[in-house]
């Protein structure tokens, strides 16, 4: 039983809230509840955005980029240091296997914090340029104050994508959690107190949907960083369209793997299974369309299922375990409905297809496999965002180019090739913001990440990552200005 809490952190503070609503955190594997916290309402949204406003005249960013980075670079370290209790948690809260816990949702946390401490100490602020008149001075400064809303399935990662670019650009953040997963957020918010972030800098407001866009709305925030699901990034894109708010949109996915016909399978299909099946599934760049040369095709299903049958399943607080529960009983229950989808449309299915036998509670779905899946159908069109796959055959690899391009989607990719200028070649082609030539790793965490097309507008990671929240300002010199030595 995780530990219940009766306060929020808002402005770097434990305070009571608004409202005596609660939410019920449920574990995916016991179907029990495990902690209950508040619920966070709009008079909590105003406070936190108060809080914030006044911090942006404070201290923090007006340190030098340097302090900053110091500051990144210690919290990252107090993460670190409590790295096992994170994993835990987010394994006990959302369902997330051991197996991939303590790397995917915590070191993966640390190393977006390390990557934006770095960038910071080298990121060009301040840069004189020679203008058409005379000497300029181009600055970059703090977008103001940015509201973050957090997906379940990677929280820890996920506000770290937000939160560790505010904090190098000096621009204070109200993070909403997940309704599913906010436990993780009352720990990192413990660590900002032993750290002494200044106060106003931070809040977490775990709360739903209505909420979050109440938080979207209010006339305080100056930009928004989203990361959810297509339907739910278009509203957040109109409400800052409409108010003229900066946005970033990390949106869904259903990327295409490209087996090419010189692959080699027993080395490719086992680096690019992590990459499909990774946290239960519910990834937006699991590589969940695997698409196969027809002169390979049983080939490489009969080795795509021999891997998904091997795939342990259960108690997600096991190491041996790869799948475990999905996050709650409506995800399991749509990702179900999707099976059906592709029964009905006439895909086959090669393994699994329902709950598994070996666990009569959890809100488990086996890993499954369809094949001979025409990429028009449902299955291969739309995000499943659960242990689910569809292997489509093509003709040729100009062929292979065009069907992964035949989506809404554009977020990630890879091929898998005995030729890695060929695999090259085809990653230029296929229009997605992220993609792999025979590498397990979907993104790298340093470099920009984001979408084409539906799958969000903007980038995380890196430079651009950090130019998301700075505004550009142009300070136009006398033409005889020189700057003191």
């Amino acid at each position: 039983m995780a530990e219940s809490k009766n306060l929020l952190y808002i402005g770097g503070e434990w305070v009571t809230p608004s409202t005596t609503n609660t939410i019920d955190v449920i574990s995916p594997f016991t179907e029990e509840v495990i902690a209950t916290v508040p619920e966070a309402a709009e008079g909590d949204v105003d406070r936190a955005v108060e809080a914030a406003k006044a911090a942006l005249d404070g201290p923090y960013p007006r340190l030098s980029p340097a302090e900053r980075a110091d500051v990144i670079s210690k919290l990252s370290a107090a993460i670190g240091a409590r790295a096992m209790e994170f994993a835990e948690l987010i394994t006990t809260e959302m369902g997330s296997p051991a197996s991939f816990s303590l790397m995917g949702q915590v070191f993966s946390a640390t190393m977006i914090y390390d990557g934006y401490a770095n960038l910071a100490r080298t990121y060009p602020f301040e840069e004189p340029r020679a203008g058409a008149l005379g000497p300029v001075l181009v600055r970059k400064e703090s977008v103001g104050v940015s509201a973050g809303i957090v997906p379940w399935n990677v929280p820890l990662f996920e506000i770290a994508c937000k939160l560790a670019p505010a904090l190098a650009a000096g621009s204070p953040i109200v993070l909403k959690p997940s309704p599913e997963t906010p436990l993780d957020s009352y720990l990192l918010a413990e660590i900002l107190d032993e750290i002494e972030l200044p106060k106003g800098m931070v809040s977490f407001l775990p709360a739903g949907r209505e909420v979050g866009e109440y938080l979207v709305r209010h006339p305080g925030i100056d930009k928004v960083t989203f990361t959810g699901s297509t339907a739910a990034g278009r509203k957040v894109a109109a409400i800052c369209g409409e108010q003229l708010k900066r946005v970033t949109l990390e949106l869904g996915g259903k990327s295409a793997a490209i087996i090419l016909d010189d692959a080699d399978l027993a080395t490719h299909i086992p680096t690019l299974m992590p990459s499909a099946l990774m946290n239960n599934g519910q990834a937006c760049v699991a590589q969940t369309r695997i698409l196969a040369p027809r002169g390979r095709y049983d080939e490489v299903v009969d080795a795509i299922a021999e891997a998904v049958r091997g795939t342990s399943v259960g108690d997600p607080s096991d190491p041996s375990v790869i799948v475990g529960p999905l996050v709650a009983e409506r995800q399991r229950d749509r990702v179900l409905g999707y099976i059906e989808k592709g029964n009905a449309e006439g895909a086959k299915l090669a393994v699994g297809g329902g709950r598994p036998a070996s666990q009569p509670k959890g809100w488990f779905v086996e890993p499954t496999l369809f094949v001979d899946v025409d990429n028009s159908m449902t299955i291969a069109q739309e995000e499943i965002f659960g242990p689910v796959l569809a292997v489509i055959p093509y003709d040729d690899e100009s062929d292979a180019v065009r069907i992964a391009n035949d989506s809404d989607f554009g977020l990630s990719g890879s091929v898998w090739t005995a030729d890695v200028e060929r695999g090259i070649d085809v990653a230029r082609q296929v229009r997605t913001g992220t993609y792999g030539v025979n590498s397990i790793a979907t993104i790298d965490i340093q470099q920009p990440f984001g979408g084409f097309k539906a799958s969000g507008i903007g980038r995380e990671f890196g430079p651009e990552g950090l130019s998301a929240f700075l505004e550009t300002k142009t300070i136009v010199l006398p033409g005889d200005y020189q700057p003191p030595s």
